[in-house]
């Protein structure tokens, strides 16, 4: 069999649609890093311990930093969405955060994108076969 790929793939969290939708409507935050789907206590613990990022405010504010502009096929620019998340799948991983980092990018992902939508495009993953 061969391994799993390397990288965000937003297919591999294992967060429920319920959760996902919860979190991404909440009117407000409380700032605590577990409220993020996919962040537990160890989780959280690494992020302060390795990155200085103690709440979720922090967490938000260092994937928005990441983005890139990019210049569209029409000429408007906007955010690399693709690369974006994974660079912050990248960020994760070297944080030390071994679970859930799929589940945490898709949460911070679509969180950024209720508030500003020029964050994320959802269809960059549309054309990947759902069986694979």
């Amino acid at each position: 069999m061969g391994g799993q790929a390397d990288g965000y793939d937003p297919r591999r969290s294992k967060v429920s649609d319920d959760t996902m939708e919860q979190w991404r409507t909440a009117p407000t935050m409380t700032g605590d890093l577990k409220e993020v789907p996919g962040i537990g206590p160890k989780s959280a613990e690494k992020l302060e311990k390795e990155e200085g990022i103690c709440n979720t405010f922090q967490l938000l504010g260092h994937y928005m930093k990441m983005a890139e502009v990019i210049e569209d096929d029409d000429g408007e620019s906007k955010v690399d969405t693709y690369l974006l998340n994974q660079q912050f799948w990248s960020f994760l991983k070297s944080a030390g955060i071994t679970a859930y980092r799929s589940a945490v990018v898709k949460a911070v992902s679509e969180k950024v994108s209720a508030a500003y939508p020029a964050f994320h495009d959802a269809n960059i993953y549309d054309d990947d076969d759902e069986d694979d």
